[in-house]
């Protein structure tokens, strides 16, 4: 089984858009195709840059693209309820129990609530997931009631994570428009993610940085 064949999965694209619905009601930014696709390549990014064997890719861009289906059963604690479907569809699906343990293990610790870089597939999935912000996951049309998450992912006009070529930092560059959003409202919210990203980096030997409108902040 590979990504190619998750996505394609009819079961699973449900699962996802009903998650996303959930999510839709309680107000929250974009967490659908988008999200999880985005989060799937840039797992796979890092794992491949990193030198990892390309079957460890192949899976780090399943639970990149399968980590937030956890929505489906309630906001709170959806990185546990997703590692519990994960498990579940992947065996049904036929896939070694070697695989559909990392997996599970990544998707189980990916928030930064609860979750630590407990493998190198976690720590990959960590950094894919807590870079993802960007003015396209703000759905509110009303920008004059924006709540601090609305503001500070609407103010991203752009952003890159990228690993040197010495492998030895992982780089979170983000372009902000000050006039939506601070750097004091990105940290806000963001900060115990930042501080996750720094543990998740150092699993994978990394140093991780995190530069703002040309400022190193981290």
């Amino acid at each position: 089984m590979t990504y190619e064949s998750i996505q394609k999965d009819e079961a699973i694209r449900t699962y996802i858009q009903e998650a996303d619905a959930s999510l839709i009601a309680l107000g929250y930014t974009e967490h659908s195709f988008a999200h999880v696709t985005r989060v799937a390549e840039t797992t796979g990014y890092i794992l491949r840059t990193m030198g990892f064997p390309e079957r460890m890719v192949e899976l780090g861009k399943i639970a990149g693209y399968l980590h937030d289906i956890g929505n489906l059963v309630n906001r709170v604690s959806h990185s546990q309820s997703g590692a519990i479907m994960t498990f579940r569809l992947l065996d049904k699906l036929g896939f070694e129990a070697g695989e559909i343990a990392i997996i599970t293990t990544a998707i189980g610790n990916h928030d930064e609530g609860t979750g630590l870089p407990v493998n190198d597939l976690a720590a990959a999935l960590i950094l894919a997931d807590k870079s993802d912000v960007r003015r396209s996951r703000v759905r509110n049309p009303d920008m004059a009631s924006f709540d601090i998450h609305d503001r500070v992912n609407y103010s991203v006009v752009s952003s890159e994570l990228t690993i040197n070529p010495e492998r030895t930092q992982i780089l979170l560059a983000l372009s902000v428009d000050a006039q939506y959003s601070s750097v004091m409202d990105y940290f806000e919210i963001f900060l115990n993610r930042m501080i996750l990203c720094r543990k998740a980096a150092e699993k994978l030997g990394l140093a991780f940085k995190l530069v703002i409108n040309g400022q190193h902040l981290i």
